[in-house]
C-alpha cells in the first residue's frame, strides 16, 4: 500500500480550506484517511496559515509515507518556524567569486581546406 501525505479540501465555493492528511494513495481527493496531521489556510495572510503536528509526520515519513509538493513545502516551513526562523524567507544564492584563471594557450582551430575543382580541367 503506498502511503500518501496529501491535502483533502474542507472549504466552502471560493475560500479553500485543506486538512493536510495522511492516505492511502489510491483512495480519492476527498476520500478516505488514515489519519489527520495538520490543516492549511492558502488564503489567510502571514506565516499562521498552516498547523502541522511534527510528531506525527516524522513518524509517516519514517515508515514510507510521501509528501505531495504543497505538504513538502508546508513541513519546510513549520521546521524553519520551529526553529524560530521566518517560514517564508528562501535562501538567496549569491554567486561565489571565481578566481582568476592563468590564460591557457588556445589551440589554433583547423583552417577549413579549399575544396579542390575537379571541373576546372573540363
Amino acid at each position: 500500500m503506498a502511503v500518501k501525505m496529501r491535502l483533502k479540501r474542507i472549504g466552502m465555493k471560493n475560500t479553500p480550506v485543506f486538512r493536510i492528511v495522511v492516505a492511502d494513495g489510491r483512495s480519492p481527493r476527498d476520500g478516505r484517511f488514515i489519519e489527520e496531521i495538520g490543516t492549511y489556510w492558502p488564503l489567510k495572510e502571514g506565516a499562521d496559515n498552516f498547523t502541522i503536528n511534527l510528531d506525527r509526520t516524522k513518524y509517516w515519513r519514517g515508515v514510507g509515507a510521501q509528501p505531495s509538493e504543497t505538504v513538502a513545502s508546508i513541513i519546510k516551513r513549520a521546521l524553519r518556524a520551529e526553529k524560530g526562523l521566518d517560514p517564508k524567507v528562501k535562501k538567496i544564492k549569491t554567486p561565489k567569486a571565481e578566481e582568476p584563471k592563468a590564460e591557457e594557450p588556445k589551440a589554433e582551430e583547423p583552417k577549413a581546406e579549399e575544396p579542390e575543382d575537379s571541373k576546372s580541367d573540363a
